[in-house]
């Protein structure tokens, strides 16, 4: 009952803040903390440190499969190296569907499928903070595209927006933030060429390799001997928010800790709440 009441407190404390927000804060709040743009879009300097003078003006990472070759676009509003050009409209369709104004499909790689469930009033107030964010002149090398028609990632129940009466709900609110914060992108292993969301969702394994070395995404189910299951709720958000694990080691990128450290303490007990309710692996 206790931690019934304390949940329902958080809640309300959570729903007063976002009440309050204005669209460029609640942008800010989206940008620069869950969903983690800058960890892609923003160069790195030596060791992997990101540039912030440079910030959201294109990141240095190359990904290449059969389907694509990428890199981290600019997406400042620099009109001849970054989206400035671009209307509202035009970057709203670029992050929900994917697809730039000339029509151009992005690759997955730009995890759109992952932003299909935004709110209307989340993914404005995104649009509004990006525009409204200095013009930085970087150009980027274009992408390359191999196929026609890429390879679409949508994590099961992520089709559509989320109604906004269901964000009161503290695990299906913690499931939109883990969506858009495409944390099963990386947490989730690839089987012939898909994301295996039906049987390994949260099992981790996948490689990156960068100026950190190779890091693994570890097994983020609750499982009690390979998962998280046997983490307090509290080790969890340390482990999202300051980059520690269980036993006190440290998380190497691309985890993203240090944006995630921007985040208020309900949404990351609705994260790790949401978390608990998946299969443990």
């Amino acid at each position: 009952m206790h931690r019934a009441m304390l949940s329902l407190a958080s809640l309300v404390l959570l729903m007063s803040n976002a009440l309050a927000q204005t669209p460029l804060e609640r942008g800010k709040y989206l940008v620069e903390g869950v969903l983690t743009c800058g960890n892609c879009h923003t160069p790195r300097g030596p060791g992997g440190v990101l540039d912030t003078s440079k910030r959201h003006a294109g990141g240095p990472q190359v990904w290449e499969t059969a389907e694509y070759k990428v890199r981290p676009s600019n997406i400042t509003p620099d009109k001849e190296t970054g989206i400035g050009g671009w209307t509202p409209e035009q970057v709203k369709a670029a992050m929900r569907e994917g697809k730039r104004p000339n029509g151009q499909q992005l690759s997955p790689q730009m995890p759109y499928g992952f932003y299909k469930i935004f709110t209307a009033s989340d993914l404005d107030a995104v649009v509004a903070y990006v525009l409204a964010q200095p013009a930085v002149p970087q150009k980027v090398e274009p992408p390359v595209y191999k196929v026609k028609q890429m390879t679409l990632e949508i994590p099961p129940g992520a089709e559509k927006p989320l109604a906004q009466n269901a964000m009161n709900d503290p695990t299906k609110r913690g499931f939109y933030l883990v969506t858009i914060g495409h944390c099963m992108e990386c947490h989730t292993p690839m089987v012939n060429g898909h994301r295996d969301f039906r049987n390994g969702l949260g099992t981790g394994g996948e490689r990156f390799e960068g100026p950190w070395g190779v890091s693994l995404s570890r097994n983020i189910t609750p499982h009690k001997e390979h998962g998280i299951g046997a983490w307090s709720d509290e080790e969890i958000k340390r482990a999202i928010t300051q980059g520690v694990r269980k036993d006190g080691s440290k998380l190497r990128p691309p985890m993203g800790y240090g944006w995630y450290a921007t985040m208020n303490d309900a949404d990351l007990g609705a994260i790790v709440a949401y978390l608990r309710t998946i299969p443990a692996r």
